[in-house]
């Protein structure tokens, strides 16, 4: 049977464990809640600007030269935008999206260059020997759209100069509390949606629709930057949540078969002790 004082020590040392995995919930269901606020509120933005830039894609003539953003050309260089968390104590979820990322590197055919938004993927795609273009980390839990801009400026630029030829996305789409997927999409050359029935609407642009591209597109790249972001933040903060009440649960179930083993060993100490009180004085008369 164990010793007493070492279950009793170990009663306490995972109830203190339990405290903490508590507290970290609370916090993950209330920084997930602020999250999943500013993630539904950037889609309707997003949508919207989906849709005007297809009209001003459908607005382009035949001869006239197309933006860069736009052009497709042959793939010699692919440069891969990978958003993962800079901290930990979230399940699979950076598991998960790192493997995602590895098979896509290695059904490449091209060289892949790589952008990092967070310590999780910088340190995984380092371990793997993977070239880092540049890294993002420490963004916090509420970024701005000011934040993202110099990763976007870096693939805007590399992408104009020619240095790459396109420009995928890697993240975790929040759909659910218990459900985050991994995704990965093209972000450049910039493919217009269609323009869905009842949505043909005959906008008026000033100074004219040309030069509303060339503002527009930039801010296009940097808006689906910063909203993929706003899922991955939203991702994690559930994946937390859910990995500490799964902590939680299961410290309160080694608590409880602590406990039963402490009183088991109490009961067989005390039963033990009165047995040699009782045969010591069976042994008196």
């Amino acid at each position: 049977m164990p010793n007493i004082r070492e279950i009793k020590r170990r009663i306490k040392s995972v109830q203190s464990t339990a405290k903490v995995t508590r507290a970290m919930e609370m916090v993950a269901a209330s920084k997930m809640r602020r999250a999943q606020e500013r993630t539904i509120a950037a889609r309707p933005y997003a949508e919207k600007m989906q849709h005007i830039l297809a009209d001003l894609a459908a607005q382009h003539r035949s001869g006239e030269e197309i933006h860069p953003l736009l052009e497709e050309r042959p793939v010699n260089r692919v440069a891969l935008i990978h958003i993962t968390p800079d901290r930990g104590l979230c399940g699979g979820l950076i598991a998960i999206v790192n493997r995602s990322v590895a098979s896509f590197i290695l059904e490449q055919h091209v060289p892949v260059t790589v952008v990092v938004v967070g310590r999780k993927g910088r340190d995984f795609l380092v371990r793997s020997g993977q070239e880092v273009r540049a890294e993002l980390t420490r963004l916090g839990d509420r970024p701005s759209i000011v934040d993202i801009q110099p990763i976007a400026r870096i693939v805007i630029d590399d992408y104009t100069d020619g240095l790459i030829d396109e420009v995928y996305l890697s993240y975790t789409q929040f759909v659910t509390t218990m459900n985050q997927q991994p995704v990965l999409r093209r972000l450049l050359p910039i493919e217009p949606a269609a323009i869905e029935p009842g949505y043909n609407v005959e906008y008026i642009y000033e100074p004219s629709p040309d030069e509303v591209l060339e503002q527009l597109l930039p801010r296009f790249v940097e808006m689906g930057l910063y909203h993929v972001i706003l899922e991955s933040i939203a991702s994690e903060q559930s994946a937390r949540m859910v990995a500490m009440r799964n902590a939680t649960d299961n410290a309160s179930e080694i608590i409880d078969e602590l406990t039963l083993t402490y009183n088991k060993a109490r009961q067989e100490m005390i039963t033990k002790e009165l047995l040699d009180i009782t045969g010591g004085a069976a042994a008196l008369a």
